[in-house]
């Protein structure tokens, strides 16, 4: 990862946001210059897994760059700024069906969009609770799609959340750097 730069875009799986900081730290350490991106709601609503201002303060103490969280800021990522890859973790399954259907409303829809039409690598780390429902049909999309790459992912609760899969954020790095390669991590299926 040395001298990669990498855009780390999080989306609202709140539950999720403390792995995604620990998979940001991990990229940091392994050399990589990590560009963060929020989403409109990461970036502005306060949960019960902490507040937007500290989710940002804790990204820039990691990066030591404040995280891009507009669309005018993250629209000039295909003709102006050249990235590597770009990261989106969490993707949620509201973010997966504007990447599936051309949507670009928001900081992260629009990074990605500008971001691909430079043909470089997507890297989408789920979370959702409709992957095996409502959002199926846009991973089956994004799947098949060009320079777009999945983290292994998973049921994280067959039992209680039929439909809900996760995935392994502990695969970030080591998806990126065969996506890079152009290839995708296999297998993309993996228990919880």
């Amino acid at each position: 990862m040395d001298n990669l730069t990498i855009g780390f875009a999080l989306t609202g799986s709140f539950c999720t946001h403390a792995d995604m900081l620990h998979q940001i730290r991990r990229l940091k350490e392994d050399g990589a210059n990590i560009v963060p991106i929020v989403s409109t709601h990461a970036g502005s609503m306060d949960t019960r897994f902490g507040t937007a201002a500290d989710l940002k303060k804790q990204i820039f103490e990691i990066t030591g760059v404040e995280p891009l969280d507009t669309i005018v800021l993250t629209e000039p990522f295909g003709p102006k700024i050249k990235l590597d890859a770009l990261v989106i973790a969490p993707c949620t399954g509201n973010t997966l069906a504007k990447l599936a259907n051309a949507i670009t409303d928001t900081p992260v829809t629009m990074a990605a969009k500008a971001h691909l039409r430079n043909e470089r690598p997507l890297v989408l780390a789920i979370a959702t609770n409709d992957g095996l429902s409502g959002n199926a049909q846009n991973i089956g999309a994004l799947i098949a799609r060009k320079n777009v790459y999945f983290v292994p992912f998973g049921q994280d609760d067959p039992v209680h959340k039929p439909s809900s899969l996760v995935s392994h954020p502990e695969l970030i790095s080591e998806t990126v750097q065969a996506a890079l390669r152009g290839k995708q991590l296999q297998p993309v299926l993996r228990h919880w």
